[in-house]
């Protein structure tokens, strides 16, 4: 397409999140039994799909100046949570229906020396795989028309940002139903950092996690950052060093 990242300002989902996508689509295939409250697989799918409704609706009645205020105050305790960012690997997202805005945080975060990367779909229940996303670099309309780097070996972030539908107090994000992020977390190296993104509105008693979902180590809304890990975890997240898968 010959346009850097500054061009592309379409909307767009990230890879992982696709909407009301069966989680079968992914590869993932529900077991029998939830983890938490029991609920039969036919109504736990119902229940979800219309909680995703409703909270999607939720965030979009809001004014865009409202979600632009409470984009930046999430991207000051992402600042807080992270600290200095340099030689940080970080993986972002677009934004979609009423997501954080975080874009101009990454831009940010890119000159204050930190990395940061993009998902992109490589197949049918495979693993997200994650290109840099660097300044000026082409981007181009990827699988489902989602915005990716062009070109570039596959990087392994220390960090990866998702954004949220909802989420319980035990750290699960209620996501697309996709199950790509989920697939891609248990695919990734242990120390990586998984941060759900969201407002403080999109809080659940319970997910009804499956099996497989994965929970967040920390959730950052406009209120602050929930931390999910050990103490270690809550004073700093990570250490700036590099990883290998």
């Amino acid at each position: 397409m010959g346009k850097g990242d500054d061009d592309l300002n379409d909307y767009a989902s990230p890879a992982c999140l696709l909407h009301e996508v069966d989680p079968a689509y992914s590869g993932l295939t529900p077991p029998s039994r939830n983890v938490g409250q029991n609920l039969p697989e036919p109504s736990l799918m119902e229940w979800r799909r219309s909680e995703r409704a409703r909270m999607i609706a939720a965030r979009l009645a809001m004014s865009a100046r409202t979600r632009n205020a409470l984009a930046r105050r999430i991207a000051g305790h992402l600042d807080a949570l992270i600290g200095d960012p340099a030689g940080v690997l970080v993986s972002g997202y677009w934004p979609f229906r009423g997501e954080p805005d975080l874009r101009d945080w990454f831009r940010d975060l890119r000159e204050r020396r930190g990395l940061a990367a993009l998902p992109v779909v490589v197949e049918r229940g495979k693993p997200l795989l994650f290109r840099l996303w660097r300044k000026g670099e082409r981007l181009e309309r990827g699988v489902w028309n989602i915005p990716v780097p062009a070109a570039g070996e596959p990087v392994f972030p220390r960090i990866v940002i998702a954004p949220l539908v909802g989420f319980d107090a035990q750290g699960y994000r209620l996501g697309y139903g996709g199950g790509f992020f989920d697939r891609t977390l248990a695919a990734l190296p242990s120390s990586t950092i998984a941060v759900g993104v969201g407002y403080e509105m999109a809080e659940m008693p319970t997910i009804h996690p499956h099996g497989f979902d994965i929970p967040m180590r920390h959730i950052v809304t406009e209120n602050g950052i929930r931390s999910h890990g050990g103490k270690r975890d809550r004073e700093r997240p990570f250490d700036a060093g590099p990883i290998s898968p």
